[in-house]
């Protein structure tokens, strides 16, 4: 027994000892003073060494897209580092192409300024600004599925594109030590410069999605930015397929909404995949659209529809639901919206299709 205590508190020692060398090494490896960041060849700024790129930009309210709030999973953060950065780390690989490593590109929620260090941030997002929004309305739209509207101050116009989106500071609460941004599609259509309305799903354990659901209230004041993204329509004279899961309708109703203000005339099918019938929401809205846009038509499915939804709709995967719709579809566009599982066997069946890589569009969340 004697020999296994001391074998244990060896063991212990040891790891207190490596311990504190890795302590140590920080230390000295992440410089804690002041360093010079150059932005866009400008005059360089003094700012907190050893803090991630990202945090350090928005500190100085330069806000670069994060739809995962920092994690390095999402890939968004994007900016091309020309000094210091260190070398690129493996959990940026996965998201960045060889020629993109060749450029300097790294993920800003990646990289610690550590050192003097000059960066390019490309001229649009130099121009996305913050905003003190107030609740204006939430509705529920399933179990687990909200519709938040978001109203800026007087004199606001917020413009963007439909297809964008926004990202949300989630306040602190409940022991969150600091405020977390989480990216969210706009829903609402671009005509509608004074508002913005979000589709937010409840994810379990999600930070901004517990806050959403659980904690705000109409009335209450938040601060969101953007907007951000490329994900939009484009001004084609292709048939489109839309392919939406769950809350990534939300870009999809933007689109339509928009499509009808403007009078595009342009031959799409939504698709609305869900598991079963609680799951479905705005299904007079979207139906409504084939009066008012010439060659549109929408359709919903689900996966597992419940003995009790008395489901006369299509049945199955979403992906299998588009390939029996569809035969060859060269020459056609597709947009997809949903999780990254989603997206990639939707890209599977259309490319099998016809359908050139290049003119398949998607928004996967985080």
């Amino acid at each position: 027994m004697a020999d296994v205590l001391t074998a244990v508190g060896v063991l212990v020692g040891l790891g207190a000892f490596l311990a504190l060398i890795l302590v140590v090494a920080e230390r000295r490896l992440v410089h804690s003073g002041p360093v010079r960041l150059t932005i866009n060849d400008a005059d360089p700024v003094e700012v907190p060494g050893g803090e991630p790129l990202l945090s350090v930009l928005r500190e100085r309210k330069i806000f670069v897209p994060s739809a995962c709030g920092g994690r390095g999973s999402c890939g968004l953060c994007k900016v091309r580092v020309l000094e210091g950065g260190g070398s690129v780390l493996p959990t940026e690989t996965p998201h960045l192409l060889p020629d993109e490593i060749e450029g300097r590109v790294r993920l800003a929620c990646q990289v610690k300024v550590r050192d003097d260090t000059a960066i390019e941030i490309p001229a649009h997002l130099m121009e996305v600004e913050e905003y003190e929004v107030r609740v204006e309305a939430i509705e529920e739209l399933t179990y687990d599925i909200r519709r938040v509207r978001l109203a800026f101050g007087p004199g606001v116009e917020f413009r963007f594109r439909a297809g964008q989106y926004v990202q949300i500071e989630t306040p602190i609460y409940d022991g969150l030590g600091e405020p977390v941004y989480r990216a969210y599609s706009i829903s609402s259509p671009p005509q509608d410069t004074g508002a913005v309305e979000l589709i937010i799903r409840k994810v379990p354990r999600g930070i901004c999605t517990t806050f959403v659901h659980e904690l705000l209230l109409v009335g209450d004041r938040l601060r969101i930015n953007g907007p951000y993204g490329d994900f939009y329509l484009r001004e084609t004279p292709a048939e489109a397929v839309f392919i939406a899961g769950g809350s990534g309708l939300a870009p999809f109703e933007s689109i339509l909404a928009d499509m009808a203000a403007r009078g595009v005339r342009k031959k799409v099918t939504l698709f609305f995949g869900a598991v079963s019938r609680r799951d479905l929401y705005d299904l007079e809205r979207l139906h409504a659209y084939g009066e008012r846009l010439p060659g549109f038509s929408f359709v919903p499915a689900l996966s597992h529809p419940d003995p009790g939804d008395d489901w006369q709709g299509e049945t199955g995967l979403i992906t299998d639901v588009v390939a029996r719709h569809h035969g060859a579809m060269e020459g056609m566009e597709a947009y997809l919206c949903g999780s990254p599982g989603m997206i990639d066997a939707c890209v599977r069946v259309l490319t099998d299709k016809g359908v050139a890589e290049d003119r398949i569009f998607y928004d996967k969340f985080a």
